[in-house]
């Protein structure tokens, strides 16, 4: 059974609740001494006001490539044997489970560890998208995780050293298989006309 074959994601349509039941029955296995899971449910406040519901919207194809990635990820780095993930669209009530995480693992500290791995890109990365409804609004929310994973990459970024342009660069792909004439009015940058005939 390859890697990909011990995965199972799903992204549950509308109306569509996470059957926790079914995830930990496919992640289990005689080999697997440990079942970790993750379970996000709806909570009834948020800073101070009454949640009625949380909605999300993905882009199905685009989010399920992504959580497959992750699940390659957190194999390549834990002894993991098997991964599911769910998360739902549309509404969600408050107390009903929105995002459900299961794996399987020889022992506990790798699937305790690629499940919080699993949700903390899930929430970074994957392109669903949540808006929180309360009782006088509602407002689409970024993770935190998301604005982190934003902001190291603009620390990656802006750490990258900029390479001087060398003259090797300046000539292209072809380098010296390919002769380019210029005329007095077309120097190179530097004001050589070193390639003219």
């Amino acid at each position: 059974m390859s890697a990909e074959e011990k995965n199972l994601i799903e992204i549950l349509e509308e109306g569509h609740k996470v059957d926790v039941v079914k995830y930990i029955d496919y992640v289990s296995a005689p080999q697997a001494g440990a079942i970790s899971t993750f379970s996000g449910t709806t909570r009834d406040m948020f800073e101070g006001k009454t949640v009625l519901e949380l909605r999300y919207e993905a882009y199905v194809p685009m989010a399920t490539r992504c959580l497959s990635t992750i699940c390659t990820t957190a194999r390549s780095t834990w002894d993991i044997h098997k991964i599911a993930v769910a998360h739902r669209l549309g509404p969600v009530p408050v107390g009903e489970t929105s995002v459900f995480i299961a794996v399987s693992s020889v022992h506990r500290a790798d699937g305790l560890d690629a499940c919080k791995f699993l949700i903390d890109e899930l929430k970074a990365s994957v392109p669903i998208w949540k808006k929180e409804v309360y009782t006088n609004g509602e407002i689409w929310k970024e993770n935190s995780e998301f604005m982190e994973k934003r902001l190291e990459l603009a620390e990656k970024r802006d750490s990258l050293v900029k390479k001087p342009v060398t003259e090797e660069h300046r000539r292209g792909c072809c380098g010296s298989k390919v002769r380019v004439e210029e005329d007095e009015d077309h120097k190179d940058i530097t004001g050589d006309n070193k390639y003219s005939s």
